[in-house]
């Protein structure tokens, strides 16, 4: 049964015991929160904000609870870099289960991301099963014009691994740049923001 936390905080589980997905929780319901869910590991989809106090206040109850917190960054509107993908991935491959990827609302990122998860754990077999993570109900995944892209990108991934691993196509072939083309291509344009400078390193 669903508890009124799972709803509050859109709360829901990615696969039974190994990964769950949800929004921010703030203030110090996130320790009972982790704790009560037997969560080991928090993703932090955000990134590193230590300038923000939801930031600081998420180590720290984390921390409290025994649970390992692991910043990756990436965004709704602007198209992810390769190094940001792998980070995704190595955290998938290396946190403690089960684990907890988790962005602001826990629509668009964490949608994004827990498509990822199951692409790169059960491989294109489970296509429509990754798929599904971006639907309206129960996820709340209710894109702007300008994220529309995320779900697009498993559609993108999967044509251009060719049915290779999902990990190896990132590392070996996959650039924003040539994402970006083929979205435009497909007069999709508008469905994202724009790229990361590489000046940034990201």
């Amino acid at each position: 049964m669903r508890s009124l936390s799972d709803f509050l905080y859109n709360f829901h589980w990615i696969e039974p015991g190994k990964a769950a997905r949800s929004s921010q929780a703030y203030a110090g319901f996130l320790g009972p929160f982790l704790r009560g869910r037997g969560l080991r590991a928090l993703v932090n989809l955000r990134g590193p904000n230590p300038r923000w106090r939801w930031w600081r206040n998420e180590k720290k109850n984390a921390a409290r609870a025994g649970v390992e917190h692991r910043d990756v960054m990436l965004s709704s509107k602007r198209l992810p870099t390769r190094k940001m993908l792998l980070a995704l991935l190595d955290a998938f491959d290396v946190l403690p289960r089960p684990f907890l990827l988790k962005c602001s609302g826990g629509q668009d990122r964490t949608s994004f991301a827990a498509a990822l998860y199951i692409l790169h754990t059960k491989g294109w077999s489970a296509f429509d099963e990754a798929q599904g993570q971006f639907a309206r109900w129960p996820y709340l995944h209710m894109p702007k014009p300008h994220q529309r892209w995320l779900k697009l990108f498993p559609v993108y991934a999967r044509e251009q691994s060719a049915g290779g691993p999902l990990r190896a196509w990132i590392a070996d072939a996959y650039a924003p740049e040539k994402f970006k083309a083929w979205l435009e291509a497909r007069g999709e344009g508008a469905s994202f923001r724009g790229l990361y400078d590489p000046a940034l390193g990201l």
